[in-house]
């Protein structure tokens, strides 16, 4: 079985980077350049994660965990920031977000936060 996770980010070549990253994994990625565009893909697609950028053109993070509260599928959110700290990290987890991901991304870490958000998102779903 394949997962797809939505990245929202304004930089195509992290896309680009994630989607080797994962291309051994049973992981599809699917990406949106801001969250209008991930709307769109959220009205047509079914994902078990969302991975957003922080910052984004037309809103922040906090936007994407709104998106994904409101969807039927309760995805998991991770936070990707490249000034990720202790302060972005437990903001991220206080407010309903499953993780927080350093920029530049590396991989073993990557691997690990996705592959446990995928498996939280698939058993939430089976549940429900």
């Amino acid at each position: 079985m394949r997962f797809r996770i939505l990245f929202i980010s304004g930089c195509p070549d992290d896309a680009r980077r994630l989607s080797q990253l994962l291309h051994s994994l049973p992981l599809d990625l699917d990406y949106a350049a801001n969250l209008q565009h991930a709307c769109n893909l959220l009205d047509s697609n079914a994902y078990q994660v969302i991975l957003t950028e922080a910052e984004l053109s037309d809103g922040t993070w906090l936007d994407a965990l709104e998106i994904a509260a409101r969807s039927a599928d309760q995805m998991p959110v991770i936070v990707t920031d490249p000034q990720a700290d202790a302060r972005l990290w437990s903001e991220v987890l206080n407010r309903g977000g499953y993780d927080l991901l350093t920029q530049p991304f590396y991989a073993p870490e990557v691997r690990r936060i996705l592959g446990n958000a995928v498996s939280r998102g698939f058993s939430m779903a089976a549940a429900v």
